[in-house]
């Protein structure tokens, strides 16, 4: 199989067209993987790209594509859903497209600008806009011109951005540069630092195209490829590119260019794109039959225009609260006085199956006794409350464990929380309705939904308190190196469950 990582690659041939053979006077990238990720023969390069841009169905889109995340294995595996991207920016012309890929080959601890005159295919020469490298790699320091991870080895070279060009030449009208991008750092701060240079370059274009390539999970069995997939899926089509980071980096997740795909994400909120649109989904399995180790890939398209803010949290039964709250006191009980953790029967089907963020607050005679989360969807909702329920009573490092003589005293709320939404303009942050995290390099904080309400803040107290909550000073939402973000959740105690009954 012609995997994320390459497959077996059939020798190293490059093909003789004017551009490579132009390598003594211009720097121009051969290309490296061209009989073996695709067909080396034009004339087969172009009927296979023609053939799957027919067969791919023409996304409905009403706007401008500005960004799009393609696949990047080999063509008679991923290539039918690439094509879904491409065909969404058919006959379209942008003077420039910028291309960012992983790399597969070459270790680099930075973002790598391709610093040459070109990059070549069956095809031909595409030119690479080296005023705009220049410019890109001079706005942080992360981010350099240079050959590494871009260069011909003789046993692999790197393919995640040299097979997304044929699909260009033959998908857009006329002619255009590239800035080709490999990313070696995968963390959050990598991508937040390429997708902000990018916005500020680009705030005053309308002519450029944004492409992340990426495949997804790997290796998996069919159904546990598909689970994990769909999740990353949907916290892509939710714009919420800080749980794609970190599930990412986490390893709850996969995609090999995850880092690319957040960056896209990030540079393109900043230009006023919406949420990314999801145009396909397929795997391996779905190719070639064998499902027992596969490989995901997907097609996005990024619209220009603002998305709606329909930030909403999970929308639980009240059988479903009170099966969550039954979990968490059983967890803590459990935990307190067998130092166990407890076991709850795996739900049937329904929205505790769904990986969902969650908070766990429990008081005694109404104070506060503990409170822990984990913000990030990583597991199933019902063992999210169970685990985070035993932390609350245990491992709150602001209170001594709980005691098992208090645990007839103790009351429990549940926060299920809503995606996280990019806060591009505090004055949409809304007391009652929103909570807030803080992230500065490597740290965070968070508060409620509920925190501002009970200690009666307004807005810009909130903000001050998300801050010194993480640490830092009062006014260290304004620093530039910090982002904040809101989530919604829905909230239940007890207490709202037994009125309920009655």
């Amino acid at each position: 199989m012609k995997n994320c990582l390459g497959g077996v690659l059939i020798g190293l041939l490059l093909v003789a067209s004017p551009c490579c053979q132009s390598a003594e006077q211009s720097k121009n990238r051969p290309a490296a993987v061209a009989g073996s990720f695709y067909p080396a023969d034009p004339a087969q390069l172009i009927a296979f790209i023609d053939s799957a841009l027919a067969r791919a169905d023409a996304p409905n889109i009403d706007g401008t594509v500005i960004g799009l995340v393609a696949p990047h294995a080999g063509y008679s595996f991923s290539g039918g859903v690439a094509a879904y991207s491409y065909a969404a920016v058919k006959g379209k012309h942008f003077k420039r497209v910028v291309i960012i890929g992983p790399t597969h080959v070459e270790p680099i601890g930075f973002t790598s600008v391709y610093d040459g005159d070109s990059y070549c295919t069956p095809l031909g020469k595409v030119e690479v806009d080296r005023e705009f490298a220049r410019k890109l790699a001079h706005l942080d320091p992360s981010i350099r011109l240079s050959s590494t991870g871009h260069a011909i080895h003789k046993q692999q070279s790197e393919h995640s951005l040299e097979v997304q060009l044929p699909f260009l030449q033959r998908a857009l009208s006329g002619e255009f540069k590239i800035v080709p991008i490999v990313m070696g750092e995968q963390s959050y701060e990598s991508s937040r630092a390429l997708g902000l240079a990018l916005e500020k370059l680009l705030r005053k274009d309308n002519d450029t195209l944004l492409v992340a390539s990426s495949d997804l999970s790997h290796y998996h069995k069919y159904d546990d490829a598909g689970r994990k997939d769909r999740n990353l899926l949907n916290a892509i089509t939710q714009n919420d590119f800080l749980t794609v980071s970190r599930n990412l980096d986490i390893g709850v997740w996969e995609a090999c260019g995850g880092a690319p795909i957040v960056a896209v994400m990030i540079a393109t909120q900043h230009l006023g794109g919406s949420a990314p649109r999801l145009l396909k989904y397929a795997n391996s399995g779905d190719v070639t039959g064998d499902k027992s180790r596969v490989v995901g890939y997907a097609a996005f398209a990024i619209i220009k225009g603002r998305p709606k803010n329909d930030q909403k949290a999970s929308a639980l039964s009240d059988q479903d609260k009170a099966e969550l709250l039954r979990i968490a006191r059983a967890s803590v009980e459990s935990a307190v006085r067998d130092h166990k953790v407890y076991e709850p029967a795996v739900p049937a089907t329904g929205i505790l199956l769904q990986e969902r963020g969650a908070f766990v607050t429990l008081r005694e005679k109404g104070e506060l006794r503990g409170c822990i989360g984990y913000t990030s969807p990583i597991y199933p909702l019902y063992q999210t409350v169970r685990d985070v329920a035993a932390l609350a009573a245990l491992r709150d490092p602001r209170f001594s464990p709980v005691r098992e003589s208090e645990l007839k005293d103790l009351q429990y709320e549940i926060s299920v929380l809503s995606p996280m939404q990019h806060v591009l303009d505090t004055s949409t942050i809304k007391i009652g309705e929103h909570g807030l995290l803080i992230r500065k390099g490597s740290r965070e904080g968070l508060l409620l939904p509920q925190v501002p309400v009970e200690q009666r803040w307004d807005r810009a107290t909130f903000l001050q308190e998300v801050s010194l909550k993480a640490g830092f000073p009062g006014e260290a939402w304004r620093d530039e190196d910090a982002d904040l973000f809101t989530f919604t959740a829905t909230v239940f105690s007890d207490r709202d469950v037994s009125a309920a009954k009655r």
